[in-house]
C-alpha cells in the first residue's frame, strides 16, 4: 500500500490484521517511513501494526495498492516503481478519471486493474482513523481488455476477499462506474469544500445542492464526450445514495479544507474544464467551484 491517509489505513488494517504485517506493507520514502513508524495510528480505537518500507529495501509486491490523494500520484510512482516486478499488479483507490492512464503509462497497462472506491464514511484526524460504512471495491475491466488481463482481476478479486477487503467485480461496465463517482465528486466534494458544509447541507433542497447537482451534469456531459454516457438516471440513483450518508459527516475536500491540505480541485473541476475546452463546452458551474477553491487554497 501507498499512501496512509483515510483509506490507506483502513484496507491496510484490515488486510494486516487478516495476512500478518510480514505480509503486508507501506512503501514509503526513508523519510516518510520514519516518521511513520515513530506514529501510533489507530483504526476505530484499534492500534494498527503497521510495517513501512523504503524503496531501497524494495522487492517486487504482488500487488500495489494505490491510496493516495491525486496530488500526490506522481511522487508514489515513482516512491513505488522499484516495488513494481513483471508480475506485480496495481490497483488505484484514487477519485477521478486519470489515475489508471497513469499507472499504466509509468508501468504498463499489463499491470493494471481498474478500480472504484466506493461507499466509505472515513474520516482521517491525525493519526486516528475512524468510519461506520467500509464500504467497497468494484473491479473490472474495459469492455475491450487488449492485455488480456481477465486472470489477474480474478486473482486480485480472490486475494482481496481472502484479505477482509470487501471487493467484487463490476457488475457492469468499469468505465461507466469510474465516470459515474467521478460526476458525483465534482458535485459533491467541491461544493462541500467551496460551501464549508457537511453532507447533510447538499441533502436538502437549496443553493448548495443546486450547485452539486449542475457541476455534476456539467461532468456528465463532457464524459459523453469521452464515449461513456453517464445518464440522468444514474445521476439521480447518485443522489440517493448521497442521501444515505450521515448528515453530519463530510466528504474528503471538506475535510483537506478544515486541514489547510492541498485539495483534488485539479482532478475534479480542472479535468472538467480541461475537457470542456478541448470539445469546444462551457462548464461555468466548475469554473466557479475551481476559481472558488483555488482562492481558498491561496489565503491559507
Amino acid at each position: 500500500v501507498i499512501g496512509a491517509g483515510a483509506l490507506g489505513v483502513m484496507f491496510g488494517q484490515r488486510m494486516t490484521q487478516t495476512l500478518g504485517p510480514q505480509r503486508v506493507f507501506f512503501a514509503a520514502d526513508a523519510q516518510r517511513a520514519a516518521r511513520y513508524a515513530a506514529q501510533s495510528f489507530t483504526c476505530n480505537g484499534a492500534a494498527c501494526t503497521f510495517r513501512f518500507v523504503t524503496p531501497q529495501q524494495a522487492l517486487p509486491a504482488a500487488l500495489a495498492v494505490f491510496a493516495v490523494k491525486s496530488t500526490g500520484l506522481a511522487a508514489a510512482i515513482e516512491t513505488m516503481r522499484p516495488f513494481i516486478g513483471p508480475e506485480t499488479l496495481v490497483i488505484s483507490l484514487l477519485n477521478g478519471i486519470t489515475s489508471e492512464g497513469e499507472l499504466a503509462a509509468a508501468y504498463g497497462p499489463e499491470h493494471v486493474l481498474y478500480c472504484v472506491a466506493q461507499g466509505m464514511d472515513a474520516v482521517r484526524e491525525d493519526n486516528r482513523l475512524t468510519y461506520t460504512q467500509a464500504g467497497k471495491l468494484y473491479l473490472g475491466l474495459p469492455e475491450e481488455d487488449y492485455f488480456d488481463r481477465g486472470e489477474k482481476l480474478d486473482a486480485v478479486l480472490e486475494f482481496l476477499q481472502r484479505a477482509g477487503v470487501p471487493a467484487e467485480r463490476e457488475p457492469g461496465e468499469i468505465l461507466h462506474h469510474i465516470w459515474g463517482k467521478f460526476m458525483l465528486n465534482v458535485g459533491v466534494n467541491q461544493v462541500c469544500m467551496a460551501y464549508g458544509c457537511t453532507y447533510g447541507q447538499v441533502q436538502k433542497p437549496g443553493e448548495a445542492r443546486d450547485t452539486m447537482i449542475a457541476a455534476m451534469h456539467e461532468a456528465r456531459k463532457v464524459g459523453a464526450c469521452q464515449g461513456v454516457l453517464v445518464t440522468q438516471k444514474d445521476l439521480y440513483d447518485y443522489l440517493a445514495l448521497l442521501d444515505t450518508m450521515p448528515s453530519d459527516a463530510m466528504p474528503s475536500m471538506a475535510q483537506d479544507a478544515l486541514a489547510h491540505r492541498p485539495s483534488e480541485v485539479e482532478a475534479f473541476a480542472g479535468t472538467v474544464l480541461e475537457l470542456a475546452k478541448f470539445y469546444g463546452m462551457q462548464a461555468p458551474v466548475n469554473q466557479k467551484l475551481y476559481d472558488t477553491i483555488r482562492e481558498m487554497e491561496a489565503n491559507w
